[in-house]
């Protein structure tokens, strides 16, 4: 019984620190992160602080590219649920913001007010990893869009606390604003400490996906 009990311990220490490692969307009370995304649609900066353990709130700029649409907005994320195992994690979260967008159109700049919601769900263990994210963006006359997106991963090694971890991922995401409106990107994953590095190439809609993220 004791060393059941144990093992769970040690299981969930583990998940506990890969999870702090990856910078997830909400982190430690206290602590912030930086969330830098890039991919076939858009350019994205997230700086968020977290207020307590299942709340963040943080300022957001995104550079939508094929529209050259410039969105600015406040953006608080909250976990709504976290699952532990023995040797697993998942987690649930809600977000959305409020802001502006502007773009120009025909020499004049046209502003909109931003709102969007999203939902973010995710199961992993040491060595799986499943996710799907969910996001219904308003912008006025400027257009409504909805992305979703799922990722399954595989790590080949199991990497021991504060070791450099990778991970073997592939991404399909569902974008209806954009002509190309299904698309897979294979791409790799790599964290260690406070920083985690993802970089791929999207077969569907060809251009490289870049994200990184620093908890300080």
């Amino acid at each position: 019984m004791i060393k059941t009990i144990l093992r769970i311990a040690l299981v969930s220490m583990s998940l506990i620190a890969c999870a702090t490692a990856v910078a997830r969307p909400v982190s430690y009370a206290g602590g912030w992160t930086l969330i830098e995304t890039s991919n076939r649609a858009s350019s994205a900066g997230l700086l968020h602080y977290t207020l307590n353990y299942n709340l963040s709130v943080g300022a957001r700029y995104e550079w939508q590219r094929g529209s050259d649409t410039r969105v600015t907005a406040i953006q608080p994320t909250f976990l709504a649920k976290r699952w532990f195992g023995r040797d697993y994690q998942a987690n649930l979260y809600f977000s959305g913001g409020i802001g502006t967008a502007e773009r120009d159109v025909s020499g004049i700049e046209n502003s909109e007010t931003a709102k969007f919601v999203g939902v973010m769900a995710d199961w992993e263990t040491r060595s799986l990893f499943v996710s799907y994210e969910g996001r219904r963006m308003h912008l006025g006359q400027l257009g409504n869009q909805t992305m979703h997106a799922a990722r399954v991963g595989w790590a080949p090694y199991e990497g021991d606390t504060g070791a450099l971890h990778t991970w073997l991922m592939l991404e399909v995401d569902h974008r209806e604003h954009m002509d190309e409106r299904t698309s897979v990107t294979p791409l790799l994953r790599f964290f260690k400490g406070p920083a985690l590095l993802e970089v791929g190439y999207n077969l569907s809609d060809p251009s490289p996906l870049f994200n990184f993220t620093y908890r300080f």
